[in-house]
């Protein structure tokens, strides 16, 4: 193989079944087609799933762990982890094949994406299933499979804690709690106990292969093809954060919270189960709020100027805890969108969700869809299991939530998510169960911003995925940012003479125009797609909950705002034919797929 820069062109594969462990050899092709993260991941997927519909919890399902090539680099908000797999979320209306699903990718930061690097390898691929629970330790080349029974059961909170004493802090590590050991769909995968691999069920995923961890160790660095080009740049971009005070410190003040406050007031806030747009108790779970009755420390990523996470400590009934939060998505979907205006019980609801390592996100929408159901009555008291779970209560949510992740009575179908429980109530209430694909909206609402939240909503990948934007210009970047390893809050300081386009050549000497690195994303994104066309999906399946052409917020700035099934159309084929896409269908065209280089999806 020709010499390669800025990566090892090694993946580290471990069967839990077999037992095997061995370094797989990554073609220099893959690398710059794909370059590493959600790309890389998204080709080993389709390379390693040969045929359609299988189980996404069976053993055969690739659970891949892929930092970018930035890394464990010192570049700025450039740390993230993709964990990509075939999802256990999601299912086409016309299934084909049992376990038809969509692909799954989820993004994390912090600090253990660096050390697999560090380690040795531009990712991680877990095969099979082992007999027992087991994790998986890696200190570079020495790698083995532990046991890992005395871990089981345990939270996330208290095996992170665990892991410190047993390894020290050189060590890095993801894991799931009880969520992703008894598979709920929409189980997590954390590290450092906050920072979550949160959409798409990649912790159930884990858990279905007996897999309670990976704890890694390095002591490597790949060299760069352009090194004194590197330190120019790095040189460069870092004196750009040093000299924006404003964009830095809203960052830190803040963090994802800022948009509390800021969605409430223009009507795009998740309410009522996306009843409204905008909290009236906003003043309660804002920044403001936080920052003065819960945050204790703010704290950053690796090699992050931007330290946007919060850790909080409430005193009172919902008190002692210390853990992160609330943020946007979190103070939203278990906050706003339940009608909880008590920051101590947000707070202590993320928690739980954090601990039991499930996605906040899903699970606020489940909690809203029952209480929404039962506000209806359609469901009554028995149906919840003696939970009297209704708008604004933090301890029938908190209860509910137990009953999710031991997947006990009602809490069986609850697990799987708002599809399936509206499945089972019918009476209408498929109006209102708020998910594209079976996969739940981000807290992001969709009446006030009605074309490009549509279109956002409907053509992500993994299913509803606020990150996905709503064209494909802006789809394909961010593609390619979730494959760099970059962070999504940082990517204005990359411009100019300091573009991610740059730094890929200083790191790996790949010399492109900006046509075709942006195609890096493009070919990634109808990968994807193409991955999703081979499970049965179609443009039937791009489609977004009847609520959002019905039920207009009665409220606030979205008051009496709503987009027709006309419009939705329109916006949806122009969306295709912009793509390369069949407008009938929703599958990229021949003639797209050769100019991308993927002749072999077809």
């Amino acid at each position: 193989m020709d010499k390669i820069y800025g990566q090892y062109g090694v993946l580290l594969d471990i069967n839990l079944t077999t037992g095997v462990i061995q370094k797989t050899q990554i073609s220099k092709e893959d690398l710059k087609n794909f370059s590493g993260g959600r790309g890389l991941g998204m080709k080993i997927l389709w390379d390693r799933i040969k045929d359609p519909g299988i189980d996404p919890l069976g053993p055969e399902n690739p659970l891949c762990f892929m930092p970018g090539p930035f890394s464990g680099l010192p570049i700025p908000s450039s740390s993230r982890t993709c964990v990509v797999a075939k999802s256990p979320r999601t299912s086409p209306l016309n299934k084909k094949y049992p376990h038809a699903s969509t692909v799954s990718y989820a993004n994390m930061g912090g600090f253990f994406g660096p050390e697999v690097k560090f380690a040795g390898y531009d990712g991680i691929v877990v095969m099979g299933k082992s007999e027992s629970p087991v994790y998986i330790l890696i200190e570079d080349d020495k790698v083995q499979i532990m046991n890992a029974r005395p871990y089981w059961g345990m939270g996330t909170e208290h095996f992170d804690k665990v892991l410190i004493d047993k390894y020290g802090k050189g060590y890095q590590s993801c894991y799931i709690g009880q969520g992703g050991e008894n598979l709920v769909s929409y189980a997590s995968v954390l590290n450092t106990a906050a920072r979550a691999a949160g959409r798409g069920g990649v912790g159930a995923v884990m858990g279905s292969k007996n897999l309670k961890a990976i704890v890694v160790k390095g002591s490597q660095q790949p060299n760069l093809a352009k090194h004194k080009m590197y330190l120019d740049l790095l040189d460069k971009v870092r004196t750009a954060f040093r000299e924006d005070t404003e964009g830095v410190g809203h960052w830190r003040e803040g963090g994802t919270a800022n948009a509390l406050q800021y969605s409430s007031d223009n009507g795009t806030m998740a309410v009522r189960n996306y009843r409204e747009g905008t909290f009236k108790e906003i003043e309660m779970i804002n920044t403001k709020a936080a920052r003065t009755q819960i945050w204790k420390r703010d704290f950053a990523c690796f090699s992050c100027h931007l330290a946007c996470k919060k850790s909080g400590f409430a005193k009172g009934a919902y008190g002692g805890v210390v853990h992160d939060g609330p943020e946007y998505e979190t103070g939203t979907m278990v906050g706003a969108n339940l009608l909880i205006s008590d920051l101590a019980g947000l707070n202590k609801i993320i928690y739980v969700c954090d601990d039991y390592g499930i996605d906040i996100i899903t699970a606020g929408n489940v909690l809203g869809f029952l209480m929404e159901a039962r506000e209806k009555g359609m469901i009554d008291i028995n149906y919840l299991d003696g939970i009297d779970l209704k708008w604004g209560d933090v301890d029938s949510s908190i209860a509910m939530i137990h009953k999710i992740v031991k997947r006990e009575g009602i809490g069986q179908l609850a697990s799987i998510g708002v599809k399936a429980l509206a499945e089972d109530i019918g009476q209408g209430s498929e109006a209102f169960a708020i998910h594209v694909k079976g996969h739940e909206l981000a807290a992001w609402n969709v009446n006030t911003n009605a074309e490009r939240m549509m279109i956002t909503y409907a053509t992500a990948n993994r299913g509803a995925c606020h990150l996905n934007s709503s064209g494909p210009s802006r789809q394909d970047h961010s593609a390619l940012q979730d494959s760099l390893g970059a962070c999504s809050f940082a990517s204005n300081w990359y411009k100019d003479e300091t573009s991610y386009r740059n730094f890929i050549e200083a790191i790996t000497g790949a010399e492109m125009n900006d046509e075709e690195f942006s195609r890096i994303g493009e070919r990634i994104f109808n990968l994807e797609r193409m991955f999703n066309c081979r499970e049965g999906f179609d443009r039937a399946d791009d489609k977004l909950p009847e609520r959002f052409f019905t039920d207009a917020h009665t409220y606030g700035k979205g008051e009496g705002v709503l987009a027709t099934h006309a419009d939705f159309e329109g916006w949806i084929e122009k969306y295709y034919t912009d793509r390369g896409w069949d407008v009938k269908t929703g599958k990229p065209s021949a003639e797209k797929l050769a100019e991308l280089e993927l002749e072999f999806t077809i």
